[in-house]
């Protein structure tokens, strides 16, 4: 027997509507690449979203069309997240901050027929354009007396003239919440990246979980700003979780220094907040320096990679910001766990709390997950046995687009990569990638956890923590440190600092100072392109 109620698509244009008809005096708010701020409403957002799928009905553009974005945090950005999908197309948001050669490999792929751009990205576009033939349209993020006259770059129009004399009114089409709604790229550290095809049913489901109390806790009362930026997995969905919520957006533009950031928080009243650890590190930093609160900011979500204990507790400790450690992946549009306590858990003392706040937190409703053996065999959510993460749900991958790498589920589970534990209450945590892992005489060492150990000295800025091979003992830790500004630390007392925290084997054999770590395009440490910079290394012989 059927069940008798009405069969509505879960479609990412029932957002923008509801966001309109519910929340249409809610405010949003960017700093544009001009430097000034911009101000309007969802109502705002939902009109010009409109006319964005007039001006792309007049591309002639097919249903399910690929239309890529190289844009900032900003409500041009946010238009076209709901114009592009709402009315059929596929939005694909491409990193900014890749080699030209990768945006060319990856606009091909996904071919993609438009291109909208900040100006900030014009030399890049530039860079790319006689390479990519099956763009056909060039959208410049910008007013009309905005454009260079002379760019190079075919066919190009600004967006103001591209949507600015279309009509606001537009039926948006009904089709299969299967369809495809967006694609973010995985940042492919091995071979070519490949892409994550997101649908309007996953999108709209993952929008609801996240906003969910146990979750990012999303509300109409919350003045939002988003620093994960709207070109890696759709902002960690807060853009549709906003909508449906009503809540205020603020958008950072390219001002993401510690200082801007900060000033624009103070500034929109900003209750909340959303990113990866090396952005905050920034904005810490300038606080302390200058002995700054905050008056608004109340929580924020840390994911991307491993939140340092040390930050955390800045946050908690120093400014009264709560942090929700968060872990998700590309595949997952991206979120898994969320760390948010049980209610049996606020009765633990400060420090006990502290312990699990740590960890990457609880599945949200819509994901499954279990840590497997090497003979596939799901282990005890005890807290201490480690094994392979897999996971399931309705907003994560089945397969890649186009079939690459073939078929990556193992019985309908998705290996992430990462080695985690679970525990009696289903806190997540993630011990290591599975290729970042240290095997040292058989025993296996975080990298994680070394490098914890290592960010809470207070002259260390960032640390890396990698293995190198060793004729006994198969490998051995070493950790790459960042030195924070006019601060002094020796290879020595840095090791002598490990004294205590962890068990004597799993102590670095060596400190290497270095000017800079490399970060990937979302912020994450490149650990290849760290053991690739120090490949003439040897350990010191005892």
């Amino acid at each position: 027997m059927l069940g008798l109620m009405q069969d509505q698509p879960l479609l990412i244009s029932n957002m923008i509507d509801f966001a309109e008809r519910h929340h249409a005096d809610g405010e949003i708010v960017s700093r544009r690449v001009e430097g000034d701020l911009h101000r309007y409403t969802w109502a705002d957002v939902a009109k010009r979203s409109r006319q964005v799928a007039h001006a792309l009905d007049g591309l002639k553009l097919e249903f399910s069309d690929r239309v890529a974005t190289l844009a900032w945090n900003g409500y041009r950005h946010l238009e076209l997240y709901f114009g592009v999908s709402g009315s059929g197309r596929v939005l694909h948001t491409l990193n900014p901050r890749l080699h030209p050669d990768q945006v060319v490999w990856i606009a091909n792929h996904a071919e993609d027929k438009v291109l909208c751009f900040d100006m900030t990205f014009l030399p890049i576009v530039q860079a790319v354009h006689a390479r990519c033939p099956m763009i056909k349209t060039y959208v410049a993020l910008c007013d009309a007396d905005k454009l260079p006259a002379d760019t190079g770059i075919p066919n190009l129009v600004s967006y103001e003239a591209w949507i600015g004399t279309k009509p606001t009114a537009y039926e948006w089409p009904q089709f299969d919440e299967n369809s495809a709604s967006s694609m973010c790229y995985t940042s492919g550290t091995t071979g070519n990246p490949k892409a994550a095809l997101y649908s309007h049913r996953s999108t709209t489901l993952h929008a609801y979980a996240a906003a969910l109390p146990d979750v990012m806790c999303i509300s109409a009362r919350d003045s939002i700003l988003p620093v994960v930026p709207m070109f890696h997995v759709n902002a960690w969905g807060i853009p549709y979780s906003a909508a449906l919520t009503g809540a205020k957006l603020v958008f950072p533009g390219p001002a993401m220094d510690g200082k801007s950031v900060y000033e624009m928080m103070e500034a929109e009243s900003v209750t909340y907040s959303a990113g990866v650890p090396t952005v905050w590190q920034m904005m810490l930093a300038h606080m302390k320096a200058n002995n700054l609160k905050f008056s608004t900011m109340k929580r924020t979500v840390i994911g991307g990679s491993a939140c340092p204990p040390a930050m955390i507790r800045a946050f908690n400790d120093d400014y009264g910001v709560e942090v929700l450690h968060a872990w998700g992946m590309t595949e997952m549009s991206p979120l898994g766990t969320l760390c948010t306590l049980k209610n049996k858990q606020l009765k633990l003392p400060p420090d006990a709390q502290m312990q699990i706040r740590l960890k990457q937190g609880r599945a949200i409703f819509g994901v499954d997950m279990k840590v497997v053996n090497e003979a596939g065999e799901s282990l005890p959510w005890d807290g201490k046995s480690s094994g392979d993460l897999l996971v399931k749900g309705p907003w994560v991958i089945a397969e890649y687009f186009k079939g690459e790498g073939g078929n990556p589920l193992v019985n309908g589970w998705f290996p992430t990569g990462d080695v985690a534990t679970i525990d009696a209450d289903g806190f997540l945590q993630i011990t290591d990638r599975s290729k970042d892992v240290i095997k040292s005489g058989g025993e296996w060492i975080s990298s994680i956890d070394v490098e914890n150990i290592a960010m809470a000295h207070p002259a260390v800025m960032m640390a890396a923590c990698i293995g190198m091979p060793h004729p006994k003992w198969d490998e051995r830790p070493i950790i790459a440190v960042v030195k924070r500004p006019d601060t002094q630390v020796t290879r020595e007392e840095l090791l002598q600092f490990f004294d205590g925290k962890t068990a004597k084997w799993q102590i670095p054999d060596d400190v290497i100072f270095v000017d800079a770590i490399p970060l990937g395009a979302t912020g994450k440490m490149q650990k290849m392109k760290l053991r690739e910079q120090l490949k003439d290394y040897k350990l010191p012989t005892a």
